[in-house]
């Protein structure tokens, strides 16, 4: 009697495909989203869609930068359909609040009172600056420089050259440094005066 191969069911493919890059999908979604549910809507509407696409999906040789480019292109088609219906500006789709997570990480334990005011200042400024800059480029910025992103995989992702990434993100902290020179200035005066 000759065994017959186990098969794992398609179920059980996709979701061992899909599963080790959930949480960088999750983080991509953030970026973009600003908000947890709808982040975690976006990566359970990306992943629903691609059941049935599973084939597709398993496939590919490398799926996580093919999971991301899905989910970005899904996103823009969202934020199309919103601005269409008028539910909510296309600029204000990140929430204020974005990268305030990893700026609150940045506090440091001292309990010296005047350095607290110092970092205080510092993290209301960095939080300024990134939500002065264009959703797009904020979120550029945050996936480059906070998550870590290589630039080919961004171009990868937005269907753009790695040149036109790079000029972006030049760009990104271009107005990132002016814009927190602005708000630094008082304080640095200050810091001058002290010196």
């Amino acid at each position: 009697m000759a065994l017959i191969p186990f098969k794992p069911s398609r179920a059980k493919r996709f979701e061992a495909c899909v599963q080790p890059h959930l949480a960088g999908m999750y983080r991509f979604a953030f970026r973009l989203t600003g908000q947890r549910d709808d982040a975690e809507d976006l990566v359970q509407d990306v992943l629903t869609k691609l059941f049935p696409k599973a084939d597709d999906l398993l496939a590919v040789d490398q799926p996580g930068p093919w999971l991301n480019r899905v989910l970005y292109r899904h996103f823009i088609d969202l934020t199309r359909k919103r601005a269409r219906r008028a539910d909510r500006p296309v600029s204000s789709i990140m929430a204020d609040d974005v990268g305030q997570n990893f700026l609150d990480g940045l506090v440091d334990s001292t309990n010296e009172p005047d350095r607290q005011l110092g970092r205080e200042q510092l993290r209301r400024a960095v939080g300024h600056a990134l939500q002065s800059l264009p959703p797009d480029q904020r979120t550029l910025l945050l996936m480059h420089d906070v998550d870590g992103w290589r630039q080919e995989d961004i171009a990868e992702v937005l269907n753009v050259a790695v040149g036109t990434v790079k000029s972006r993100l030049h760009r990104c902290r271009a107005g990132l440094k002016q814009t927190l020179g602005e708000e630094l200035e008082p304080f640095l005066a200050r810091l001058r005066l002290d010196d």
